[in-house]
C-alpha cells in the first residue's frame, strides 16, 4: 500500500500543539487595516486554536503530524 501524502497547503498553514489540538493564524489581516477597528486588529494577532469540527478535517490532510 502506498504512503499517504500530506497536503502541502495544510502543512504551510497549520501546526499541532503538544496535546494534539490544531493551531492556525487568524484570518482577515492581509490588507485593508485602515477600515478595521483597533479591537479587530488586536484580536486577530497571533494564532488561534481550531474548533473540533475544523480540526478533524485538518487532521485528515496531515496524517503524520500528530
Amino acid at each position: 500500500m502506498p504512503k499517504m501524502k500530506t497536503k502541502s497547503a495544510a502543512k504551510k498553514r497549520f501546526s499541532f500543539t503538544a496535546s494534539g489540538r490544531v493551531k492556525a493564524g487568524v484570518a482577515g489581516k492581509r490588507h485593508g487595516m485602515i477600515k478595521r477597528t483597533t479591537k479587530f486588529i488586536r484580536d486577530a494577532s497571533g494564532t488561534m486554536l481550531l474548533c473540533d469540527s475544523d480540526a478533524k478535517i485538518v487532521k485528515k490532510y496531515m496524517p503524520y503530524d500528530r
